[in-house]
């Protein structure tokens, strides 16, 4: 097929996340500003200098069969439950061969994306290796630990034959994995795409290592409290885990079958800093440069923006650098922008973050609400913008659009832009 400039709209939606099971839950409990963040009751969590993390708020095992679980990396499971609930939302039926749908699996891709991959699987392994021997180790090892795992799954049950791809971006790698299915349906490779993040690193290695690197933060008595972007008491990022899920499609084929539509996926910007391999450039000019590239080559007006979904982590130069470059590229309109940073209640899931994320913008545009931001009592005096905060605000009506952004360790600059339809 020729390539081609095809419009792209959001079919379906799937969350499984530190704020609950699906979709609508999780929508939920950030419309009420709920903080998924909770002590790590485990024993193992006792000597670390980090005792808190947003575990998910239901055990996969409960959802899915146990001779299954057993095979998937907690991350793929994650994807998988976020992709069904996705793709049943879409409309879809499993197989892809659904007559209804005239879906051919040679028009369907899969672009499933995880910053780290099957971490625990490698780790927990690693421990039956030295305490048991070779031969306790299980052969599933290899296809649990891929970081192509949770694609390869998501790609399996519905049958995607057009392309099954894994974007590892680090932090920015659930929106790049959003990206690429948009150009994947754009120039023409595929008419449906299921894309999104999945991430489970809730583990004492990656905590460890994070919290040494002076990443997170250690406010341990105040679990709830603890992610903060844009306080001025603000001292590192929440690590949670969980995954969300969109299902992708041409607008043509979308409106043949009658589907749903929630809102156009617009486009992408990218860029990347140059600059460190863990620290934000400070001013945010790579970040700029990541907007500029999504306004040169997608057709948005700026005056059109009026929500933006921040990557924020709760840092203290990241969440200044981003607001940084919002100001450079869209000027005194920043003034009139809703700015919701969902992961004071979410905390930071990492290759995860764009994909839930994602679905908190699709909704934001869908439902014309924006998330507030909890946990904000002292607004740091270098924040120059519209922070939405205490509680949920109504988006204006008429033909709007919003912003998603994510970056990542590397200097990975991603921007997602979607319009209401």
């Amino acid at each position: 097929m020729t390539a081609e400039n095809r419009t792209v709209v959001v079919t379906g939606i799937g969350a499984f996340t530190p704020l609950g099971g699906d979709a609508a839950t999780t929508w939920e409990n950030l419309i009420a500003g709920r903080s998924g963040v909770a002590a790590l009751t485990e024993e193992w969590a006792e000597d670390l200098p980090v005792k808190i993390a947003a575990r998910t708020a239901v055990d996969p095992g409960e959802i899915l069969p146990r001779p299954l679980a057993r095979r998937l990396d907690r991350s793929a499971q994650f994807a998988l439950i976020a992709a069904r609930e996705a793709w049943a939302d879409a409309g879809y039926e499993t197989p892809a061969t659904d007559e209804s749908s005239k879906l051919a699996p040679e028009r369907l891709g899969a672009v499933i994306a995880s910053g780290i991959g099957g971490v625990t699987t490698l780790l927990d392994q690693y421990d039956v290796l030295k305490e048991k021997g070779a031969r306790k180790v299980s052969p599933h090892t290899v296809p649990m630990l891929m970081p192509n795992s949770p694609a390869a799954n998501v790609g399996l049950e519905v049958g995607a034959r057009a392309g099954v791809h894994t974007p590892v971006s680090a932090c920015a790698s659930g929106a790049e994995a959003i990206g690429y299915a948009i150009e994947m349906i754009r120039s023409g490779r595929a008419d449906v795409v299921v894309a999104g993040g999945t991430e489970a690193a809730v583990h004492p290695l990656p905590i460890a290592a994070f919290a040494n690197m002076m990443a997170m933060s250690k406010n341990n008595d105040e679990p709830e409290r603890a992610s903060r972007p844009y306080d001025k008491g603000r001292d590192g990022f929440v690590l949670g885990e969980g995954a969300g899920v969109v299902v992708l499609e041409s607008v043509e084929h979308a409106e043949a079958r009658g589907a749903r539509i929630y809102c156009e996926a617009v486009g992408q910007g990218l860029s990347s800093d140059a600059h460190h391999i863990a620290q934000p450039e400070p001013t945010g000019a790579g970040v700029a440069r990541a907007l500029a590239d999504l306004f040169d080559r997608n057709t948005l007006d700026k005056a059109e923006i009026v929500h933006v979904n921040a990557h924020a982590t709760s840092t203290p130069q990241g969440d200044t650098a981003e607001l940084k470059a919002l100001r450079k590229e869209l000027g005194e309109h920043l003034d009139h922008i809703a700015i919701s940073a969902t992961k004071s209640m979410t905390g930071h899931l990492l290759g995860g973050a764009g994909g839930i994320e994602t679905v908190a913008t699709v909704l934001a545009l869908y439902h014309r609400v924006a998330p507030p931001t909890i946990n904000v009592e002292d607004l740091d005096d270098d924040v120059d913008a519209d922070i939405v905060r205490g509680e949920a605000r109504t988006l204006p009506e008429g033909r709007i659009a919003a912003l998603n952004n994510s970056f990542g360790f590397g200097g990975h600059n991603v921007v997602l832009a979607f319009r209401t339809h």
